[in-house]
């Protein structure tokens, strides 16, 4: 990785992109400490330190909520409201013929997508404003100095969108990945400090330490043994004449990734149940509360619903990205075939029968994942942070984004067909 990385410095364009996108995560990391106007954060940090679902939504702030700045927010309220507008793509027909209309139809969709963050982020920052006054973290509640605060969160959760979208556009990689991505490391140094004074006190002994170094080394390379695994369809391609050239009549492969989803559905699926969940929290009625309470991440209720939630974005997300129907039209039309199999729609069936069995085998990978370290917990007696979920867009984020670069580098290094 440090070799590709240094080498990618070497080639200008790349590393103007690598630069582009440390000056972009350090304008969001400044902006993880500029403080809202007119609230008091030291009530609202005692609630975050104690955990909760407040507590994750903090890490994948990078301890902007705990502050309560201008980014308190992250960008939760895209996450979500990609997935609503996903999900209104599959049921809606003019979305559903955007989709299919090329660069320009994704265009108006991402646009649609931005207009329902705003909304989202406005009606999450009431809740917050409201939540915070209730705690009496605002000293002069008026009118003026609400409608301050739920703008701020609000334009907060905007630029972050945007930053996201540029880090994509002329950086390498997802832009909101890595933001969430610098999010996460950034909680790292403390849990490591805080470690370290546990160990003096004699709360954490060298056992500990032991057993939660070998489980983390043994859960990332599990991680990057699955991110990496594919399953290789053979294709054929039948001989052409064409004129005086002969074109085809060669053997190549369909890889299908075990998890085609990366972290994706870990991201969706805590950012969607953070949600409600933070709603419920805010409201002052007694049901809100208690379900609350009962999706408390160390619940039982929580876990299971999270690993329901996982494997259902990872075949939602691999429903999206790999459509075996239209895999198979297009080995048909360039003259293709699967060894044993009729070119059209048997082969579809059988992509698509592969396609469920091994998306099953990630999705149930990635939820033991998510859920594995609050078992691991009695154990270690150190809470990494929701260190399941954080570990697995740790390590998918970085993965992608290293892959990114290697493919640039092979782009770079090509020789052609003109030497």
């Amino acid at each position: 990785m440090l070799t590709a990385l240094s080498n990618a410095l070497k080639v200008k364009e790349l590393r103007k992109k690598i630069l582009f996108i440390f000056a972009m995560i350090t304008v969001y990391r400044l902006g993880s400490f500029v403080p809202v106007p007119g609230v008091d954060p030291a009530q609202f940090r005692e609630l975050i330190e104690a955990g909760g679902i407040l507590g994750l939504l903090d890490l994948f702030t990078g301890g902007a909520l705990a502050r309560f700045t201008i980014f308190a927010m992250g960008i939760s309220p895209y996450i979500t409201a990609s997935i609503i507008m996903q999900l209104l793509t599959a049921v809606v027909p003019k979305l559903e013929q955007l989709s299919k209309e090329g660069p320009e139809g994704r265009k108006i969709i991402a646009q649609y997508t931005r207009y329902a963050t705003v909304v989202l982020g406005f009606v999450q920052g009431i809740g917050f404003t409201m939540f915070i006054q209730n705690m009496g973290a605002i000293p002069d509640p008026n009118i003026v100095s609400l409608g301050i605060i739920v703008l701020t969160l609000t334009a907060g959760t905007a630029f972050l969108m945007w930053l996201g979208e540029q880090i994509t556009e002329k950086g390498i990689g997802n832009g909101i990945s890595i933001l969430i991505f610098t999010s996460i490391i950034s909680v790292y140094p403390s849990v490591f400090f805080d470690t370290i004074e546990r160990f003096q006190l004699g709360t954490v002994t060298i056992w500990n330490l032991l057993i939660f170094v070998v489980a983390g080394l043994a859960l990332v390379a599990a991680i990057i043994f699955v991110q990496q695994g594919e399953r290789r369809i053979p294709v054929q391609y039948s001989k052409r004449v064409v004129g005086r050239r002969i074109y085809g009549g060669r053997s190549t492969h369909i890889p299908m990734k075990v998890n085609q989803a990366g972290v994706i559905p870990v991201i969706f699926a805590s950012s969607v149940l953070a949600f409600p969940v933070t709603i419920a929290q805010l409201l002052p009625f007694g049901w809100a509360q208690s379900l609350a309470e009962a999706l408390q991440p160390e619940g039982a209720l929580y876990l299971g619903t999270f690993a329901a939630m996982i494997i259902f974005f990872t075949y939602f997300y691999t429903a999206i990205t790999f459509n075996p129907q239209e895999v198979s039209d297009n080995i048909k039309k360039y003259g293709g075939f699967v060894p044993g199999l009729r070119p059209g729609r048997s082969t579809a069936s059988y992509m698509d029968r592969i396609l469920t069995r091994i998306t099953l085998a990630g999705a149930v990978f990635l939820a033991i994942v998510a859920i594995l370290p609050n078992f691991m917990l009695p154990l270690t007696r150190i809470n990494i942070e929701f260190g399941g979920t954080s570990l697995l867009i740790v390590t998918g984020v970085a993965l992608e984004t290293m892959k990114q670069i290697e493919s640039h580098l092979l782009m770079r290094h090509y020789e052609g067909f003109m030497r």
